[in-house]
């Protein structure tokens, strides 16, 4: 296959994930947005976090909350639980890789704060653990996944979001993840600015 016809087998494959996403989660991600916006109304705030790529998107959706996405609003309370190399590398260190976000959830979580648990696989550790301290909490989770959901689809909880890709190759997985994030920083604005051009 020539460079040519193997970029344009990304778009198309590209473009097909995308069709199926919004046909499959158009629904989860309205809720995912009404659970942000929730926490938001309640004076809460929202954590994210991830492994590698889905490290970056979680300090990304971040900086959208904090900073701003595309206009110019109050910041949003948000910790990307990925960023502090301190915390991480004494976690790491005296407790073990697998709890770097638990313990950050633990002391950082209150009741009705929202927890982004970011993972391509469905089965990352620490990213679990995180998740069982959410809810420990009382906090809700927006669960980002590909590939079934792995074991993180059977931890959630009703009152949860699955927003799980339907692909397992890693690189459309994390394409739709970021996609979903801006379609949820965009209804968190349209929620406090009111609708924009689009």
């Amino acid at each position: 296959m020539s460079a040519t016809n193997r970029i344009s087998a990304h778009f198309e494959d590209h473009i097909e994930v995308a069709r199926r996403t919004h046909s499959l989660l158009a629904s989860e991600i309205e809720r995912a947005i009404d659970t942000c916006v929730s926490t938001i109304n309640q004076q809460g705030k929202i954590l994210a976090c991830g492994n590698g790529g889905s490290a970056a998107d979680a300090q990304h959706l971040i900086a959208e909350l904090v900073g701003r996405f595309e206009r110019d609003r109050i910041p949003l309370a948000g910790v990307a639980l990925t960023t502090d190399t301190s915390i991480l590398t004494a976690v790491g260190n005296d407790y073990g890789f697998d709890q770097v976000f638990s313990r950050q959830v633990t002391a950082l979580g209150q009741p009705g704060d929202t927890l982004f648990a970011i993972s391509t696989s469905g089965h990352s550790p620490n990213v679990r653990l995180a998740i069982e301290a959410a809810h420990a909490k009382g906090m809700h989770i927006i669960a980002m996944t590909g590939r079934g959901g792995g074991v993180i689809a059977s931890m959630l909880k009703t009152h949860d979001v699955n927003l799980c890709i339907p692909h397992d190759r890693t690189m459309r997985i994390q394409e739709m993840h970021l996609m979903m994030l801006h379609l949820i920083c965009d209804g968190i604005d349209t929620h406090i600015l009111g609708a924009s051009a689009t």
